[in-house]
């Protein structure tokens, strides 16, 4: 389990660090994820022990969010002052997620090349 958590961490480490080092305009986080991905990809697979690691801090994901609520109720003057922008922001990015990701899906599809319609 130390192994996989070792490899997750190093790659979140190299994301961050080639962040800052090139200015990237990406989180670093997100860099070491794809990197990660890259990985496993070339790989073939997943490890067990990162598959391991991974299911274990799934299982306890929420307590992640608890700084999140901390933070929320720390600003919610700040949030009750700015409720419309907020409210208009988070409907304005879930439409346009919901309508990128049909996108991608149809996309991805596989498409019906036989010629005969339905």
């Amino acid at each position: 389990m130390l192994k996989g958590l070792t490899i997750l961490l190093l790659c979140q480490l190299i994301g961050e660090a080639t962040v800052r080092g090139l200015g990237l305009p990406v989180p670093g986080p997100v860099l070491g994820m794809a990197l990660l991905f890259c990985g496993f990809m070339l790989r073939g697979g997943i490890p067990q022990d990162v598959d391991q690691v991974g299911g274990t801090l799934l299982k306890h994901l929420s307590l992640l969010f608890v700084p999140a609520g901390v933070g929320v109720m720390l600003y919610l003057p700040l949030f009750a002052a700015e409720w419309e922008a907020i409210a208009a922001s988070l409907v304005f990015s879930t439409l346009l997620t919901i309508a990128v990701t049909g996108l991608i899906m149809k996309w991805l599809l596989p498409r019906d090349t036989s010629g005969a319609s339905e």
